[in-house]
């Protein structure tokens, strides 16, 4: 059965370079009306927790949400799928060290500067702030992570730093971590206490 995972791979070919008429043709077939743009996996993770958690299916409200594989391509999708392309509403999250590439990737597809919403400094950063630190540790916890935490905090590279800024730090030192954390720690939230980054991206699309 055709899906958005066929469509998000059609993009994907089609920004490398290669033939645009697949993703053509599933953005027609499966009524994709908007996408939203996203530096990586564990972006993906949390958007779809979030949305889960308010009972939302996103691809069957026909928005796609796509790992782009790093911020600096947002204009190369955002020409193939915004007005110059496909024509869809486009929408997306970052960090704040990223938001000149959005905002540029905005300008280049010929949208208003709106629809990409920006994380203090990234959202891990927004996620340890609204759960607290104690919370977070006790989700390392529950994860069985707890000793490999301890171990990380008594490295000399992170003495001198906050508390957050060390879990905000943990959660991206081994390959799959932060995927894994972004659902854990959204799953976790309050419905008040989601970030407001996320949220608004939410009510956006």
């Amino acid at each position: 059965m055709t899906d958005m995972g066929a469509f998000r791979e059609a993009v994907t070919v089609w920004a490398a370079g290669g033939p645009g008429d697949p993703a053509r043709d599933l953005a027609a077939r499966l009524r994709v009306r908007a996408v939203v743009l996203l530096e990586g996996p564990s972006d993906v993770a949390a958007v779809g927790a979030v949305a889960a958690g308010r009972g939302r299916n996103l691809a069957a409200e026909g928005v796609c949400v796509l790992s782009m594989g790093g911020a600096m391509n947002v204009g190369r999708f955002a020409s193939l799928l915004g007005p110059p392309g496909l024509g869809l509403r486009l929408a997306g999250l970052c960090d704040e060290r990223e938001r000149r590439y959005y905002a540029r990737g905005w300008e280049r597809a010929g949208e208003a500067r709106q629809g990409f919403f920006v994380c203090a400094a990234d959202l891990e950063d927004e996620l340890v702030r609204a759960l607290g630190e104690t919370r977070v540790e006790e989700l390392v916890r529950a994860e069985g992570e707890l000793r490999a935490l301890q171990t990380f905090l008594r490295q000399p590279a992170q003495q001198g730093r906050t508390a957050q800024q060390r879990l905000r730090r943990f959660l991206g030192t081994k390959k799959g971590r932060k995927i894994h954390y972004g659902r854990v720690l959204v799953e976790a939230l309050d419905p008040e206490r989601v970030p407001a980054p996320l949220d608004e991206l939410l009510a956006y699309v």
